[in-house]
Formats: structure tokens, C-alpha cells, sequence
């Protein structure tokens, strides 16, 4: 449960004024159907997670526990750095623009799945895997924590944008990463790192 809560809480945070969420605001103005823009969210963001958590299950199998103990810690600390650089909103000719022709679900499902690729919550998802050892579970968490911070964002457009202070969200993200990050580095809490418990 605790890698369920922990993954859809950091994502639902660290996508908040995220490129990803821009993207959301992005294609609701343009397609003025929310119902296929939150599905395609939805499938996008599941194969998307899905790959990022198994690749993150993986990486800690391969690399074994002392090894990903290390990794994790200095990869959550530099996503607390880097949620505090904000994101641009993605160029609107590239991808969206391009694909009307294709329907709002289908330029949300390609826009939305390509967009995230390298992208925080993508790396989170990658590493939250990895530290909890829960491909499914995280994956779960990860795109409940998506569809938290886009859904208001396709029905309310920059409205809702505009009412959250991205600084604060940035910073509570920011500080949750860099407490897993430290977490990691002592070896402290989750069943990956019971085993460095003094």
C-alpha cells in the first residue's frame, strides 16, 4: 500500500505545471472534447509507466539491492532539483497541431505517450519501481497520480492552472523526492532496503 500511496501522491505533485499537464491544457483547447483527451491520457500514460516501472523492476533485479540502493538515492535527490526548474509548454506545430486530422483520442494517445518519455514523472516512475520493487502497483499509482493532476486540468483548462501555486507544488514534490533520496542513501524503510537496517 505504501508504494501505491507514496507513487500516486509524487506524481499527482510533480505533474502539477509539468510539460505534460501543459500538453493537457494544450489539447482541451484545441479539441473541446474532454472525454477522449482524459481516455487517451489514460491508455497513453498506462503504456507509458508500464514500460518505465518494468524497466525500473529490471534495473534493481540486474543491479541488486547495494548497487540500486546508491542509484536511487542520487536519482531522487536530482529530481528534487529538477522539480524545482519549471517546464515549458511542448511547441503547439508538434504533435497536436499535426494531428486533428487524427481525432482527439488518438493525438492525445501518440502526443501524450511521446511527450512523456524522459520526462519527471516518467524518471519517478522508473525509480519508484525500482525502490519498491512493485511494477504493477507502482504503474497503478503513477497513473492515478497522472490522471489526478490532468484530469482538472483538460475539464478546467488554465483556470485550475492558475489557482495552484506551482512554486508550493513544485517545492512539496521537490522535498518528497529528496526525503526518498536520503531514505535510500541511509537505507532506510521499504522491503528493497530492510536488509541495510542497522
Amino acid at each position: 500500500m505504501e508504494s501505491f500511496l507514496v507513487s500516486t501522491g509524487v506524481v499527482a505533485v510533480a505533474e502539477i505545471g509539468d510539460k505534460t499537464q501543459l500538453l493537457a491544457m494544450l489539447l482541451a483547447a484545441r479539441f473541446r472534447k474532454p472525454v477522449p483527451i482524459i481516455v487517451g491520457i489514460l491508455f497513453a500514460t498506462l503504456a507509458n509507466h508500464a514500460l518505465a516501472a518494468w524497466a525500473g523492476g529490471l534495473a534493481a533485479a540486474w543491479m541488486g539491492p547495494q548497487i540500486t540502493r546508491w542509484i536511487l538515492g542520487v536519482s531522487f535527490l536530482a529530481m528534487a532539483g529538477w522539480m524545482m526548474i519549471p517546464d515549458k509548454a511542448p511547441n503547439e506545430n508538434a504533435g497536436p497541431g499535426r494531428m486533428r486530422s487524427a481525432g482527439a483520442f488518438l493525438a492525445t494517445l501518440v502526443a501524450f505517450f511521446l511527450v512523456e518519455i524522459g520526462d519527471k514523472t516518467q524518471i519517478a516512475t522508473i525509480a519508484l519501481a525500482a525502490r519498491y520493487d512493485a511494477v504493477l502497483v507502482v504503474t497503478l499509482g503513477t497513473t492515478l497520480g497522472m490522471m489526478t493532476a490532468n484530469v482538472p486540468a483538460v475539464l478546467l483548462g488554465e483556470a485550475a492552472a492558475r489557482k495552484i501555486p506551482m512554486r508550493l507544488a513544485h517545492g512539496i514534490a521537490a522535498a518528497v523526492f529528496a526525503l526518498l533520496g536520503l531514505a535510500a542513501l541511509l537505507g532506510l524503510g521499504g522491503d528493497l532496503f530492510d536488509q541495510f537496517r542497522p
